[in-house]
């Protein structure tokens, strides 16, 4: 039976580059995620396929490119000034969520320091990829009237905004987000 929009789907996953088998996120050794079917809390092509399954269900999603995040943009690289980062302890490859010019969350990711600047990258880190995802669905239910209005699962890790869409300067991430998310509200 497929699993039905505003369903709350808790799973274990583990995400890969399809070409390179590298693993980019994996929660196979922790709690499961949970998220809310139609809220847009991952990625939108991922969740198309989630929708089909039963659960409990074992499977691999294979998501390319232009279905996951895209093409990777080299024209989405910017340097600047480096006074704009203080009180930041930048490291190359870290990642920060930030405001945009239209105050829209934006995340980036630190490509290079330099004396007086730094080049930041706006493309997600899985641009250009082909994604594989390994999913373990292990319970689906209906989502409360507040699961629904909020978008956060009570008492389970969720893939939500939560509070992150109160981040109003740069702030670190540890991690890519869940299941290939983007955007500055963990899951998109």
């Amino acid at each position: 039976m497929a699993i039905e929009k505003n369903n709350v789907v808790s799973m274990f996953y583990e995400l890969k580059d399809a070409n390179t088998n590298e693993v980019l996120e994996s929660n196979l050794y922790a709690q499961p995620i949970s998220f809310i079917l139609g809220k847009g809390q991952i990625l939108d092509s991922l969740e198309e396929e989630i929708a089909k399954l039963d659960c409990p269900s074992n499977t691999e999603i294979l998501i390319k490119k232009d279905k996951a995040l895209g093409e990777y943009d080299a024209n989405a690289i910017q340097i600047l000034p480096k006074e704009q980062f203080a009180g930041i302890d930048l490291k190359i490859g870290m990642e920060l969520f930030g405001e945009g010019e239209n105050g829209e969350n934006v995340r980036v990711s630190v490509k290079d320091i330099k004396e007086d600047s730094v080049t930041i990258d706006y493309n997600h880190p899985y641009a250009g990829r082909d994604l594989l995802f390994s999913l373990n669905l292990v319970d689906v239910r209906p989502a409360s009237e507040d699961e629904i209005l909020t978008g956060i699962i009570a008492g389970s890790h969720s893939c939500g905004c939560g509070n992150n869409h109160e981040h109003k300067h740069h702030h670190e991430h540890k991690g890519g987000g869940c299941c290939g998310g983007h955007g500055g509200c963990g899951c998109h």
